[in-house]
């Protein structure tokens, strides 16, 4: 047993032991972004319980479950990933079937929200069986959580999640003027081979505060905001700042008031001219911020509502 989480251990049957953990049940169970000690008592004690652990690299699980003193043989360890979720799936569905109690970790973090696993859950509970939640680390909610980045509004309160986009450059480019206005917080996820032509991407959003997350609850933890358009230098300030996996998000589109003369001014500029000379010149007629009419004219142009 590993010593530094022995008494973890303990700690979890002595806190989770007297909760009813039925037979025959999925238990999708979050796991560590990084930090180890970012695991549930409840998390270790349904892997010490479970007779299956379906995760999507089984040599990868197999040594995070020995760092917390866990002993799985070969046969407990089913893969379980994005290329053979479905058919696995059914697999999870016989043993739990046979009574099995099944725990189902992603390499990281919380399963079925970008990782694998929601195939699994659809395909279990479309068998009619159960499928509980344990839940614990997630990457995107630990970068909001550090970003500041989610309005309260009632009008654009909130989160869109959109993961990772498109690689081709013109899909990607396509994609990022659909969410250019979208008014609340956009979630991104990205790696560190593509976080470079991502900021590239991402600079036509101009002032638009960017919160770029890696390496999340690890030693090297970074979290940094920069308007969209200073993304590329800022990563190219260091070699070390392109490493790592990356959270990105996109703060909030501030929107002008609804009644505001600048409004009325840009409804009428936007009939007959371009949308940037319309911006521009709505600016310099109300005094308005330009980057604010620009938002909001973006906002228009992918269906948001306009008024009277």
């Amino acid at each position: 047993m590993s010593a530094s989480f022995a008494s973890a251990l303990d700690a979890a049957r002595d806190a989770a032991a007297a909760q009813h953990y039925p037979q025959g049940a999925l238990y999708v169970v979050a796991t560590p972004i990084g930090n180890l000690a970012d695991i549930t008592l409840r998390a270790l004690h349904v892997l010490q319980l479970a007779d299956t652990v379906a995760c999507e690299d089984t040599r990868h699980t197999q040594s995070l479950l020995r760092a917390y003193g866990i002993d799985k043989n070969a046969s407990q360890l089913l893969a379980v990933h994005q290329h053979n979720e479905a058919e696995a799936a059914q697999n999870v569905v016989q043993r739990l079937r046979d009574g099995q109690r099944v725990a189902y970790v992603s390499d990281a973090g919380t399963p079925g929200v970008s990782d694998p696993g929601a195939r699994l859950v659809a395909a279990v509970q479309g068998a009619g069986l159960r499928a509980l939640p344990l839940p614990g680390a997630s990457s995107i909610t630990t970068a909001l959580s550090a970003a500041g980045a989610v309005a309260h509004s009632a009008e654009h309160g909130g989160f869109l999640f959109a993961g990772f986009l498109p690689v081709k450059n013109a899909e990607r480019a396509s994609a990022i003027g659909q969410l250019a206005g979208e008014p609340r917080c956009v979630v991104l996820l990205e790696a560190p081979h593509r976080i470079g032509e991502l900021a590239q991407a991402l600079a036509v959003l101009g002032e638009r505060p960017v919160t770029l997350a890696r390496e999340l609850t690890k030693q090297f933890e970074e979290v940094v905001t920069q308007p969209a358009q200073a993304l590329t230098t800022w990563l190219e300030g260091a070699p070390q700042r392109s490493r790592g996996e990356f959270v990105v998000l996109l703060h909030p589109v501030p929107v002008a008031s609804d009644d505001g003369e600048s409004l009325r001014v840009l409804r009428l500029l936007l009939a007959e001219l371009p949308l940037k000379t319309a911006v521009r010149l709505s600016a310099e007629i109300t005094g308005a911020s330009r980057n604010v009419l620009y938002d909001t004219a973006l906002g228009w142009k992918k269906g948001e509502p306009q008024g009277d």
